[in-house]
């Protein structure tokens, strides 16, 4: 029985985008320097990783889409963060930006990993974006090379 695991022996010249909300920017710049530092210290040389700002969350899986459709990347990763307020916005955002990112990677033949905050408060945002839980950003990089290394042993 053979087992298989990512691992971060990936291919030369890599190409990763990372498709971050300007929305929350405060949090998201966090999230997005998280990610390239993980990435580069895994050996994505950071001239191969590009970085697009939408205007919001929402916004993400549109361009992740087009980018599918027009660039040719081995990886994208979504960053943003979406902080509840008085409003159901939140919850719309929230629901709609996760849906059409795991729609969008269940069509796509490169990882599309999902690095959305989505946090009750200001607080816990800030928490996930570098301070006592770490940086969410960083981690979802970290599990981005991971999918691109055990796409690269099952595809041809």
């Amino acid at each position: 029985m053979t087992s298989y695991r990512g691992n971060f022996t990936l291919k030369a010249k890599t190409k990763i985008a990372l498709v971050a909300g300007q929305f929350n920017d405060f949090i998201t710049e966090r999230l997005v320097e998280g990610a390239k530092s993980t990435l580069v210290q895994h050996g994505i040389d950071p001239d191969l990783i590009d970085t697009y700002w939408v205007p919001g969350s929402f916004e993400i899986p549109y361009l992740s889409q087009q980018l599918l459709k027009h660039k040719d990347y081995d990886g994208i990763l979504t960053l943003g963060a979406v902080i509840r307020g008085a409003t159901s916005h939140y919850d719309l955002v929230s629901n709609e930006v996760a849906k059409g990112v795991a729609n969008l990677s269940l069509q796509a033949d490169i990882p599309i990993l999902f690095g959305v905050l989505t946090t009750d408060n200001i607080d816990q945002a800030i928490e996930r974006a570098g301070t006592k839980a770490g940086n969410k950003g960083s981690e979802v990089a970290q599990a981005l090379l991971e999918m691109i290394s055990l796409t690269d042993q099952i595809q041809p």
